[in-house]
């Protein structure tokens, strides 16, 4: 198989990858570091329960709203000014969440912890793409990108369990100081400023676009995947798709768009950008379900069911580095195609899982669709890296990582929902009758468990037990409708991938441009 080649990166750029994942670790691990320290934060600032879904969720909608346009701008302002500005702003909403006096003022520093994590994650790939013009290379440094990316949301719950057993809930957000400071500090020294000649103005109009659509989508799809299919949020993503048709037609007629509309078309980038999306599809759709059933079904508490879900990350540090290895030799296509057959092999696994099986069992199932899933999501990243220009590699990262996270939302909804209506119709003759509460038992496991602490022990016993057995059934089936999507991913490698890659990045008569600006 052939390969692009471009100048061979040194130590510099190496030690400069290393610097640049640290911020990607603290922005990952910020989408799930608060799952342990909402009782504390509860007991502390005392918010309501709609107060609480904000502390939770506000990160990750301003997050995914201004990845477009934080992407965008750091083409036209420069990756490293955009990562250092990212850098600040996140340092900053970090101590002022940390001390929050109030449900507000934590939602306000959450949401600016969003706008500096939409900062810093384009600009992590996308300065890849420059620092690592060598194919081979930026292969490996995409490979440590999507792993740290993955292993950041495993890592969060766990760093915060070990932070809340000596200090208190604002620990979670101080963490990030030390790391915002040395990247403050090395960067300017380690990664040279890249910023095309002639980028054309800065948007504004499309940036709202963006946001007013990107939002509706993201909140409306999760409303529903919480709370099921309802008009409000349904109505709410119809709203957010129209407003993206707009952003859409704006672009077509903008002679610098925010998107380059045209790369979306190639195959080297709107494939890779389809098979990203449904990676996350079935990777977010299905971590809630192992989640819940190591601590509802198997009882452990947060924290342990917390450590036990870093096992699966073995099964990543094996197949990512050994996909990364095989693209050099075969196909990219084939391998991509192998790892979505590998994560198909572990859903299907996952189908025959109850509520009494055996721990390693289930493990085993996490470690193979984890590891299958990110072998293919990182030659999906590289592929679509390597098909973007360099002038616009911050747009065209940024446009991949809004389709981690509109796939993450589907895959809660769609899966979700299917978890749901199974659970529900096992549930629906197993409640003895005169149970208090019952329809909060047929609803979900957790209503059950809510409602069998009250309850006398037999009759608990009756109850929990069948709800362990409907969860588990329903884990099943959602793994059912997981395996069908990895392997239609699989065919879509296989068929519409092959040979992607293997043509100049490129159109002929265009040349990148010169590799950073002056004034390093």
């Amino acid at each position: 198989m052939q390969h692009t080649s471009g100048p061979r990166a040194g130590r510099k750029e190496w030690t400069a990858l290393v610097v640049l994942m640290l911020p990607l670790l603290l922005v990952s691990m910020d989408v799930s570091v608060l799952y342990f320290t909402i009782p504390a934060i509860s007991s502390d600032l005392g918010p309501t329960a709609t107060q609480q879904l904000w502390i939770l969720d506000v990160y990750g909608f301003v997050l995914a709203g201004l990845l477009i346009t934080m992407g965008t701008l750091g083409d036209r302002i420069g990756r490293r000014a955009l990562l250092l500005g990212g850098a600040a702003v996140f340092g900053a909403a970090s101590l002022a969440a940390a001390y929050a006096h109030s449900p507000g003022a934590l939602i306000a520093a959450r949401a600016l912890l969003g706008v500096g994590g939409a900062a810093l994650m384009p600009s992590t790939l996308a300065l890849i793409r420059n620092l690592f013009r060598d194919e081979r290379q930026r292969g490996k440094a995409v490979t440590l990108w999507t792993a740290v990316m993955t292993s950041g949301i495993s890592l969060g719950p766990v760093i915060s369990g070990l932070l809340l057993e000596h200090f208190w809930w604002g620990s979670v957000f101080v963490i990030n100081l030390p790391a915002m400071v040395l990247l403050l500090v090395l960067v300017p020294f380690l990664v040279p400023e890249f910023k095309p000649s002639g980028p054309g103005r800065f948007d504004l109009l499309s940036a709202v676009l963006s946001l007013a659509a990107l939002l509706p989508v993201i909140h409306g799809v999760k409303t529903m995947a919480q709370d099921g299919f309802e008009a409000a949020p349904a109505l709410t993503v119809v709203a957010g798709l129209a407003v993206g048709a707009l952003f859409v037609r704006r672009q077509r007629r903008l002679d610098h768009p925010m998107i380059d509309l045209s790369l979306l078309g190639r195959r080297t980038f709107g494939g890779p950008l389809l098979a990203n999306l449904l990676a996350m599809f079935a990777t977010v759709g299905m971590a809630v379900y192992l989640t819940q059933y190591l601590q509802s079904v198997l009882g452990m508490d947060p924290f342990e069911a917390a450590l036990w879900s870093l096992v699966p990350a073995a099964g990543v540090s094996v197949t990512a580095p050994v996909a990364a290895a095989l693209a050099q030799r075969v196909d990219r296509a084939y391998v991509m195609g192998g790892g979505f057959l590998v994560s198909a092999t572990g859903f299907f696994a996952l189908t025959f899982v109850h509520a009494d099986s055996a721990l390693w069992y289930v493990l085993v199932c996490a470690a193979l669709y984890a590891g299958g899933l990110v072998a293919a999501m990182t030659l999906a990243n590289e592929l679509a890296l390597g098909a973007a220009p360099p002038e616009r590699a911050g747009s065209a990262a940024a446009v991949l990582e809004s389709g981690h996270e509109l796939g993450g939302a589907l895959g809660m909804a769609l899966l979700g929902s299917i978890g749901a209506a199974v659970y529900g119709r096992d549930m629906a003759d197993a409640v003895p009758a005169g149970v208090p509460d019952a329809d909060a038992v047929r609803e979900t496991l957790g209503g059950a468990m809510a409602v069998t602490a009250r309850l006398p022990e037999a009759t608990a016993d009756t109850v929990l037990s069948a709800a362990r057995d409907a969860f588990s059934h329903g884990m099943g089936v959602a793994a059912i409708g997981a395996t069908a999507v990895m392997a239609g991913s699989a065919l879509f490698s296989f068929l519409l991938l092959r040979g992607a890659g293997t043509a100049p990045e490129h159109p002929a008569g265009t040349a990148e441009p010169d590799h950073a600006t002056a004034g390093v």
